[in-house]
């Protein structure tokens, strides 16, 4: 409904509230039930105080029912009513002086995303397209992170699609071409995985010198657990023709980037062999939770190992194909790049880099004198953690002890207790290895688009 603030003044002589019933009557008409029996919802009100004056903030069907609601407050004084935004709606539409968005219902509307991602804790980078991540303490506590708090990656629009009328399709170079509803797909053999999903970019704020695209600091990464039909099912299932090797999948959001004249979708592509090694899942759950449409409501790839670039959202789309995917987001973006030896060189950002993060203690806490636990999670595409080893103010390497078990999918928490007995600062260093002998750097490769930053995470408190 359409927001309004409403600002009442009345003169000190014709003051209601001196009037025990008059102001009595104003205050139960002002009343949340009341002001819902005339189409309206109160925010919130507030009196200055001397001033004689009242402002409220009130949501109202159109700007007639709210002057109705207003009647009583016009014999007592002055009313004026002033058309309004919400913050979050300001921002995603461009600023105070921008129109109202036009908001088509195929799309989810962006002041509402970004207004749930704040309520949520999230910390969020930009509304359009939101893009918000996690707090690193908030990483601490259970295997996986509550659907609020995962954090958030999108290029365009976040798409409201119908989970009724939705249809999967996977065709191109297939024997048997499907076409599935979300109830044909919960009808088939479902999994649940836990599995942590991090964006290629996560770190990149930390990169020197500072490159383009989103400065993540280091939560953009999240764990939850997954449920929905092993992929490779449904390819065998389709019916993979001679030589027909290659996978594009293609997102319901789309729009325009630059160097294209048209709008294009969000499409990715791998290998058959890649989803059956990683094994992909088609996820139509969440912790246990139908996907909400910021996690790709109703139906999403989750590539376990892969950075989550792979993991594509709103999935329409399954092609079949013997050739790779020639995609903007698969040729011209997710690369790694650098210069070696005055040569250009690239590669494709594929599994998640090995990388350990310190949740507690958070960056500048103050900590008490004697036993410290210091904790955190680990992950890495390539398998599981073999090993996370702690620092502390410049000491040797200690091995914490990992929690919990092992699983390659999904972090790893760990914790090392110690104890500290001299007031000052303390400097935390965290690196973890994992069991296929890749261990983190003390300082990441710099490349061009900021992708794979997993420099050894680094956390200062101070002890009193």
């Amino acid at each position: 409904m359409p927001l309004f603030i409403v600002r009442h003044q009345h003169s000190p002589e014709a003051c209601p509230a001196r009037d025990p019933t008059m102001g009595v009557m104003l205050l139960n008409h002002l009343s949340r039930p009341s002001a819902a029996r005339h189409g309206v919802v109160i925010k919130g009100e507030a009196v200055i105080r001397g001033a004689h004056t009242l402002f409220f903030i009130a949501e109202a069907a159109d700007e007639g029912a709210l002057e109705a609601f207003l009647t009583p407050f016009r014999q007592v004084g002055e009313v004026e009513v002033m058309a309004a935004s919400t913050c979050a709606e300001v921002v995603a539409s461009g600023g105070c002086d921008a129109p109202p968005t036009d908001i088509s219902a195929a799309l989810l509307d962006p002041a509402h995303a970004c207004q749930d991602a704040i309520d949520g804790g999230l910390l969020v980078h930009r509304a359009y397209p939101l893009n918000g991540e996690t707090s690193v303490p908030d990483l601490a506590g259970g295997a996986v992170m509550p659907n609020g708090r995962f954090y958030l990656r999108n290029h365009f629009d976040i798409p409201n699609l119908d989970g009724e009328r939705y249809r999967l399709s996977v065709g191109g170079l297939v024997e048997r071409p499907l076409s599935l509803s979300m109830r044909d797909l919960r009808n088939l053999h479902a999994e649940s995985l836990v599995v942590t999903l991090e964006c290629a970019g996560n770190g990149r704020s930390l990169f020197d010198p500072a490159v383009p695209g989103e400065a993540w600091g280091m939560g953009a990464v999240s764990t939850a657990e997954w449920t929905g039909v092993p992929l490779i099912e449904l390819i065998e299932r389709a019916g993979p023709r001679p030589g027909a090797t290659q996978l594009t999948f293609r997102g319901a959001d789309g729009g325009t980037v630059e160097g294209h004249d048209a709008p294009i979708r969000f499409e990715r592509g791998l290998t058959v062999d890649q989803i059956r090694e990683a094994g992909a899942l088609l996820a139509y759950e969440m912790n246990g939770e139908p996907l909400s449409p910021p996690h790709g409501f109703p139906l999403r790839l989750v590539v376990p190992g892969w950075y989550a670039v792979a993991s594509v959202k709103w999935l329409t789309e399954i092609i079949v194909t013997d050739r790779p995917c020639e995609a903007h987001y698969q040729v011209e973006k997710y690369w790694y790049e650098w210069t070696r030896n005055g040569h250009d060189e690239r590669a494709p950002v594929t599994l998640m880099n090995v990388r350990a993060l310190i949740a507690s203690p958070d960056q500048g806490e103050s900590l008490p004198r004697g036993e410290t636990a210091i904790r955190g999670v680990a992950w890495s595409g390539a398998g599981s953690i073999a090993s996370v080893d702690v620092s502390l103010n410049g000491g040797p390497w200690r091995e914490a002890r990992l929690v919990g078990e092992r699983r390659r999918s999904a972090w790893q928490w760990w914790e090392l207790i110690t104890r500290l007995d001299e007031t000052g600062p303390l400097i935390v260093r965290a690196r973890a290895t994992d069991m296929a002998g890749r261990t983190q750097p003390e300082h990441a490769e710099w490349n061009r688009l900021g992708y794979g930053n997993n420099s050894i995470h680094c956390v200062t408190a101070q002890l009193i």
